[in-house]
């Protein structure tokens, strides 16, 4: 049978009566015609669909990851604001809400780390996998550095790829059945690593809080510093001066009292130093400045907000001997244990740039961009006081926390995103505390910080 023979066939045999006008089909060099029959009405009957199933696996998802709301604060933040620009593709945007820096790393830094890049090429200058903890001379001259005479020595710090990092190797030392405290508001690494490791119960929706976690309300009323005699026992204290998100910074007399509540209670302080060298006041850079101190307490810290290097990467974190668990085990070893487990050490590119950061030139051109964003910060608080407001921080961090009573931080933050195309931060994002609070950066281009606050004035003068 031809091919044309099938096709006659094919159709005539068909129950289908979609033919309802005279059709001519041209095969190679033949005509085929049909006519159809009487025009009829067309009724078409889908077949149905086979339902699609999607694979799944058999493992239950981790319930304590189930327990976070919503999105990482930072995140969404930055998903709002391209949102934003979508809306407004012509809009100048700032950005004065993500603590990124902006100004570049100071010459004498990038320099050392583009000469270490170039000598891996070179069979002298190649190397591989360095200690876990970081290279002796940079663990050496970090303990010289902000630790001289505090009895810190270089094998009680750790180099790491930054302070949040080790925010989560550290609950992996402490482990799921801790408990813990937090200033309320502060920065939300803290409290999400905790939920993740297991440490809290669910989020209490009429709170804003998460069982278990005791928050250490931070006021203005109390100098954004917790009243002792109001917190309850835990195990770890985290504690970050100056604090992100309020710019407050604890004085002696406070951290004092803070070490002696630890030791009262058996309890460890995870000090957070990241924005020392931003302090004017003469308040303690370091919680090893207290006595008794190294007996209760650890400190991480990082070159991010220092030299720039919020992409480049790189921290540490100081675990002196003498902090001993209940059974008298140092903690030290453990985190060297996690460590070596989880860690093949910091860059040895990033760790070249760290060393130049410590050197008196590095030491002299961080303080000139710090110094650069300080005055920015005087910018803000200025603008925001002109305008009548109540405004913390500035002083002794890069941030200026911004008090707007009886307001939702979350509709203050669309607000001005909305009608000056500034991106800030909403205080509730950092904890209960922070509610009716926005967080504006000083990190940005004087270019930027002058248009921000000229539109700042424009829109509550």
């Amino acid at each position: 049978m031809s091919p044309t023979q099938l096709l006659s066939t094919s159709i005539s045999s068909s129950s289908s009566a979609f033919l309802a006008a005279p059709f001519a089909f041209k095969a190679r060099n033949q005509n085929v015609s049909f006519a159809s029959k009487t025009p009829s009405i067309c009724t078409c009957a889908a077949a149905p669909q086979e339902q699609k199933t999607v694979y799944k696996t058999q493992v239950s998802r981790n319930a304590n990851i189930a327990k976070l709301q919503a999105g990482y604060l930072f995140p969404e933040v930055a998903r709002r604001r391209n949102a934003h620009m979508l809306k407004y593709p012509d809009a100048k945007v700032i950005s004065l809400g993500i603590g990124d820096t902006t100004e570049p790393i100071p010459e004498v830094i990038t320099s050392a780390i583009a000469k270490r890049a170039e000598a891996l090429s070179t069979l002298e200058g190649y190397s591989g996998y360095g200690p876990e903890q970081g290279e002796k001379p940079l663990r050496t001259a970090i303990a010289s550095t902000f630790y001289a005479g505090l009895g810190i020595e270089e094998d009680d710090i750790f180099v790491s790829d930054g302070a949040k990092c080790d925010i989560s190797r550290l609950q992996m030392v402490f482990g799921a059945n801790v408990t813990m405290a937090v200033q309320d508001p502060s920065y939300p690494a803290y409290v999400d690593s905790s939920v993740i490791m297991g440490q809290t119960g669910q989020f209490q929706k009429d709170v804003e809080k998460y069982g278990k976690i005791e928050y250490m309300r931070c006021t203005p009323e109390n100098g954004f510093f917790p009243d002792l005699s109001k917190v309850s026992r835990t195990d770890i204290i985290f504690f970050c001066s100056p604090n992100n998100p309020t710019g407050s910074a604890a004085t002696r007399e406070q951290l004092t009292r803070l070490v002696q509540f630890a030791k009262d209670n058996g309890s460890i302080i995870v000090y957070d130093s990241a924005y020392a060298m931003y302090m004017s006041d003469d308040n303690p850079r370091s919680i090893f400045e207290i006595p008794g101190a190294k007996e209760v307490a650890l400190e991480t810290s990082s070159f991010s907000k220092y030299a720039g290097f919020t992409g480049v990467r790189l921290g540490w974190t100081v675990v002196p001997k003498q902090l001993l668990y209940s059974d008298g085990f140092p903690v030290v070893k453990d985190f060297n244990r996690v460590v070596c487990t989880s860690f093949n050490g910091a860059s040895n590119i990033c760790q070249a740039g760290g060393r130049a950061c410590l050197s008196p030139e590095g030491l002299k051109a961080m303080s000139e961009v710090i110094g650069f964003y300080k005055e920015n910060t005087n910018i803000i608080m200025d603008t925001f006081n002109s305008l009548g407001f109540n405004v913390y921080g500035g002083k002794n961090a890069p941030y200026v926390w911004v008090h707007f009573p009886g307001q939702s931080s979350w509709d203050v933050f669309s607000e001005i995103l909305e009608k000056t195309h500034v991106v800030t931060t909403p205080g509730s994002g950092f904890g209960p505390g922070g509610e009716g609070f926005v967080r504006v950066s000083a990190f940005g281009h004087r270019e930027n910080v002058l248009e921000a606050c000229r539109r700042f004035k424009q829109l509550y003068n």
